[in-house]
Formats: C-alpha cells, sequence, structure tokens
C-alpha cells in the first residue's frame, strides 16, 4: 500500500471568521454593488434562490460594501463568536496557529503594528504660555514652520554681509512633514502620483521607496526622495539624478532586521520596467545590503552617492528604530550621511511577517530621544537632519516628535488613510478594495489621483494650522525654535526610567 503525503489531505479550516456579515433582505435591492465592489468575493448572486448571499470567512473588515451599498442594507461587525478565554492563549495566537497549520507558511500582514503597546506620544503633554511668557496668536502673527533638510558646518564665514562659507546641499520645505517611503508596486500608480502632486503643491517631498520611479514621475523632481536599498531594484544615473534627496534604506520600523518583499501578483508589466525585474516574479530584497559590512562600507556608498549626484543632493540613510540605533546613528553621521531617518516598529507596510512586526524594535519615541542625545554628547547633532516616522498619526504627534529631537517627520499610513485605506492589512494580497495597494486595473481606477491629492492636501494643511496653533500656544514662533526644546513636554504615567530616555519632567514639575 501506498503511503499518503501531507500533502495529498485537503485540510479543513478551523478558524473562526474575524467578521460578520449582515444583511438586511427587506432594504438589499439585489443589485450586485457589493457583488461587483469587493475584490475577496464576499457576496456572490445566488441564481436559484434569487438572493445575494455572503462568505464571511472571505471578509477582511474593509467595510467598502457597506459604505457602497445604495440602502444601507449590509453591515460588517467583529465575529462576536469568541474562543474561551485564557491568559496564556488569546484567540488571536490560536487563529495564527490554525492558520500556520493549515498552509506550513509565515502569517503575513500589512499596515502598522496594532497591538496595545504603549503609545509613548498620549503619554506626553505640551507646554503651555501663560503671563510671563504670553500665548503667540497665529492668525494675527507670522508663524514660521519653514524646515531646512541637509547637513549643517560646524562654523560659517560671513565676508562684506555675505555668507563666504561653501554650505552643504540644503532642501528647502515649508512645513516639517514629509510622505515617507511606499513604493510603486506596493501601492498603484494613481496613489504615488496623488502624493507626488500633493509634495509638489505642499511644498514638500514624497519618498518612492525601493520600486524606482516610474518615468511619468520624473517631472515632480523638485519633491523627490529617491531610496537605494539591499535589491537596488530600478537604480540607474538618471534615477538618482531625478531626486531631490537620495536615501539609503538599512533597515525599516515594520521589520527590523529583514528584507523587504513584493508579492509577484503585484509586479504587473508597468511595476516590472519600473524596478527592472521579470514581470510576474516576487520582488525580494535581501536583509543586508551586500556590499555594507561597516561603517566603513557605509561611508564608500555615501560618497558613491555624492559622486553620482555631483554633491547636489543631501544623502541619507534610513535606519529601523532598534536598542543601539543611537551607536548606529553616531557613525553614519561620521560616515558622512547629511540626513538620519529612524523608523519606529510602529511603521506601516505591504507585507510583514506578523511575529517581526510584533515583536521587534523599539518605539520611535525612545529611540528619537536616545539618537539626539547621543549627537548632542558627542558635538554632532548640527551635522545631520533627524527625521523620525513609525506611528505619526496627527499634529500634536509631529510636535512632541520635533521637541524629542526631530527635524521632520516622515508620514505614511496617514497619508493613506487621507486617500480611503482602512486600515484591513490585507495589502500583501493586491486585492485592496479601495484601489491604494493594489496593480489591478480594474481596483486601481477607484482612486481619482485628483482627489486623492485634494484629501492630502487638506490633511497636511489641517496639521499645519493645528501645529501653529500649538507653537502659539507655547509662545514660539518658528518651528526651529521648538527643535530638542524638552523643557516644552511633561510625562504622565511614566516611569522614572522612561522619563529619564525621553529627558522630559513628570507633570508637575
Amino acid at each position: 500500500m501506498n503511503e499518503r503525503k501531507a500533502s495529498d489531505f485537503k485540510i479543513r479550516s478551523n478558524r473562526l471568521t474575524e467578521f460578520a456579515v449582515e444583511r438586511d433582505y427587506d432594504r438589499c435591492i439585489k443589485c450586485e454593488v457589493c457583488v461587483k465592489q469587493c475584490a475577496f468575493d464576499v457576496h456572490y448572486y445566488d441564481e436559484e434562490e434569487d438572493q445575494i448571499k455572503h462568505r464571511p470567512e472571505n471578509c477582511v473588515g474593509c467595510h467598502r460594501c457597506a459604505v457602497l451599498c445604495p440602502t444601507d442594507a449590509i453591515t460588517i461587525k467583529s465575529n462576536p463568536a469568541q474562543y474561551r478565554a485564557h491568559g496564556s492563549w488569546s484567540g488571536e495566537h490560536v487563529k495564527d496557529i490554525n492558520r500556520q497549520a493549515e498552509t506550513g507558511g509565515v502569517v503575513l500582514t500589512g499596515s502598522g503594528n496594532d497591538k496595545t503597546a504603549p503609545v509613548y506620544w498620549d503619554k506626553m503633554l505640551i507646554n503651555a504660555s501663560q503671563v510671563t511668557n504670553p500665548s503667540i496668536d497665529p492668525l494675527r502673527e507670522p508663524m514660521e514652520l519653514r524646515t531646512y533638510i541637509g547637513a549643517r558646518p560646524d562654523k560659517v564665514e560671513v565676508k562684506d554681509g555675505k555668507l563666504a562659507s561653501k554650505m552643504p546641499p540644503q532642501i528647502k520645505i515649508e512645513m516639517p512633514i514629509l510622505f515617507s517611503a511606499i513604493s510603486y508596486g506596493a501601492i498603484s500608480y494613481n496613489v504615488q502620483k496623488a502624493i507626488a502632486e500633493a509634495a509638489q503643491e505642499l511644498g514638500t517631498l514624497y519618498n518612492t521607496g525601493e520600486g524606482g520611479l516610474h518615468p511619468d514621475f520624473y517631472k515632480y523632481k523638485d519633491s523627490t526622495i529617491v531610496q537605494v536599498a539591499s535589491g537596488r531594484f530600478g537604480v540607474h544615473p538618471d534615477y538618482l539624478n531625478a531626486a531631490r534627496m537620495v536615501e539609503i534604506k538599512i533597515g525599516q520600523g515594520a521589520k527590523p532586521g529583514i528584507g523587504g518583499h513584493l508579492a509577484g501578483e503585484k509586479v504587473s508589466e508597468s511595476v516590472s520596467i519600473t524596478r527592472m525585474i521579470p514581470m510576474g516574479t516576487d520582488a525580494i530584497s535581501p536583509a543586508p545590503q551586500h556590499d555594507i559590512y561597516s561603517i566603513e562600507d557605509l561611508r564608500m556608498l555615501i560618497y558613491a552617492l555624492k559622486e553620482a549626484t555631483n554633491y547636489r543632493v543631501p544623502v541619507s540613510v534610513k535606519i529601523a528604530a532598534v536598542h543601539n540605533a543611537a551607536a548606529i546613528a553616531s557613525g553614519i553621521v561620521r560616515a558622512g550621511a547629511d540626513v538620519v531617518a529612524i523608523d519606529g516598529f510602529r511603521g506601516g507596510t505591504g507585507a510583514a511577517p506578523k511575529a517581526i512586526r510584533d515583536n521587534v524594535g523599539l518605539p520611535i519615541e525612545f529611540a528619537l530621544a536616545a539618537v539626539d542625545k547621543r549627537l548632542r554628547d558627542e558635538g554632532i547633532r548640527n551635522r545631520v537632519t533627524l527625521i523620525s516616522g513609525g506611528g505619526i498619526r496627527c499634529a500634536a504627534d509631529i510636535v512632541k516628535a520635533i521637541a524629542l529631537g526631530a527635524d521632520a517627520v516622515y508620514i505614511g499610513t496617514a497619508a493613506l488613510i487621507a486617500v480611503g485605506c482602512t486600515l484591513c492589512q490585507k495589502c500583501y494580497s493586491g486585492k485592496c478594495n479601495w484601489g491604494i495597494a493594489t496593480q489591478n486595473p480594474y481596483l486601481a481606477k477607484r482612486v481619482n489621483p485628483d482627489i486623492a491629492r485634494q484629501r492630502l492636501v487638506n490633511m497636511v494643511n489641517g496639521w499645519s494650522h493645528e501645529i501653529k496653533e500649538m507653537l502659539g500656544g507655547m509662545g514660539i514662533n518658528s518651528i526651529e525654535s521648538l527643535k530638542g526644546s524638552r523643557s516644552q513636554l511633561r510625562g504622565v504615567g511614566l516611569t522614572s526610567e522612561e522619563i529619564e530616555i525621553l529627558g522630559i519632567r513628570p507633570a508637575g514639575q
């Protein structure tokens, strides 16, 4: 008798459905909008019973069907069914084990960390002026949010009233907010176009990520940061010179210590040409950059990129927030980088192993404070611009980040939410119902780039107004005056060790 292999058996799923789909049949007019809108095949028309039915096991909770249902007949809820409560084994653990028992693969996820670990932005409060240092009215007095990206010299010489020193390359942005690295391939053409146009309109920068630059987007070069990652996808001289800044990606907050992955399903013909890889193949960038195994190796790449761009643009190095980020950042500055970008463990991504996303890395608040302090202690803080990212959700987070030592912040997930993302965390599947994280033409056209651009501009302008209000409340009229000013922050509900790392005082002191 021949033995049957495990692969010969069809394994039945033991997982509870994550969401419950409720349909009010008195309201349903069988228009099939939900059927046409769902890329995950949740809804279907049953001809025999002449009804629209659903498969709740396929639902990812994106809510597009509920939003577009013309009669409000659909409701999506978290499945009220629960596994028996257990102190050590949550329902999530049980689901993940069942999923791996069925597939034998890595549990992937998209977006950022969704765990209930402390958000330290929420444990810091901002100081306010009263009488002795009066507040400023941003509606009636000028408020300066302009920021410069790039290294600063140790000293400058002035002759005949003019600057005589040769300055390193600088980039002027109108507010301390940049769009973080999101590659073409991870997101659709329309979404990247909207982000590029929003950056141009706002007077700031957007980052191409490690996916090369589509030929149509070279016209946005004055607003573009290009990335050089381990896979070198789409990297060539024209790409490097079509940017205001070049960024070397060492790591990212959602998956420190591992490489990138774009599923072959998302590598369309256009993406394959942009990335210079075969159509339909997985784009896997290795964890290490195989020409960087020391700070000296990093220095060689930094100066190779400066040579390639004729020393015209700043060179940035992006790292994940890890326990020795301060020492790493010090080495990066001494290697000649003009910018250090630090990405915290709440950073978003298109595809990451869930185990890595949830358990590796540090909150950006701690890493930023440690890096800023280390560089100040070593007397080299002026040589570099610090950009922080990974979980920036609102204007208040930006103000707190700058007070902790950042010059500017990267926003990614917030930008996608502004476009329409509902954080269903299935970006890696390529089936994004909102047309954002997909290369399917039918789905991608759901994003109107003009409307998406306007939504991004509106959000960032709204944040800018709020930043000005908070600065005015502190009696400050320039964002430069806030940088590294930790005296403006107070901690609530923090331990003495956390207070010390952040370099702030507890509330009441």
